[in-house]
């Protein structure tokens, strides 16, 4: 891909990241006006909105994949897993924002692809906890992704942010082998 078609690639998803996590409908002629690019430029890379919304959703989830092991790099595992957890909560956002149709088509057309690709963040995060006692050791990475569920289903209100971030200290709390 030659580098202005991967630079106007990357700023559309920038772009509709920022509108499904503002927006209440966007559109993709207002994603491609905000990118500054031609509907056609658009419509090349992202044939549909569902496609543009599911690579949005990708490339979301790898980033949130390949923080796990960094943030392990930095901090003590529990303080790892609650900066992790904050990210989730970023992208939980981004995901209350589809309409429920969006997320059934999304749901199916990245079932054949195996499980969910946070659980095994979520896992390597818990082991480490687990592995120095700072998390409790019946605990799982499984336990811990349906626990955080909610980050899909809180409202986006103006407090949502502050909301989110209590009810994840609540879960992290219980989480705690020290407790």
């Amino acid at each position: 891909m030659r580098t202005d078609a991967r630079e106007n690639r990357e700023r559309i998803l920038e772009v509709a990241r920022a509108a499904l996590g503002t927006e209440p409908a966007p559109t993709m002629a207002a994603v491609a006006r905000a990118a500054g690019v031609g509907q056609g430029t658009l419509y090349r890379h992202f044939p549909t909105w569902q496609d543009l919304v599911l690579e949005v959703h990708r490339a979301d989830i790898a980033d949130l994949v390949a923080a796990a092991p960094r943030l392990l790099e930095q901090l003590p595992p529990i303080a790892a897993l609650a900066e992790w957890l904050g990210r989730l909560a970023d992208y939980g956002r981004l995901k209350k924002g589809l309409s429920d149709a969006m997320h059934t088509a999304m749901r199916d057309r990245l079932a054949g692809e195996g499980g969910h690709p946070v659980t095994e963040p979520i896992d390597l995060l818990v082991n480490a906890g687990r592995a120095d006692g700072s998390i409790r050791p019946d605990v799982s990475g499984e336990d811990v992704f349906l626990l955080v569920g909610f980050l899909w289903r809180l409202d986006l209100t103006p407090d949502r942010d502050e909301r989110s971030a209590r009810l994840l200290r609540i879960v992290l709390d219980g989480l705690r082998a020290d407790r």
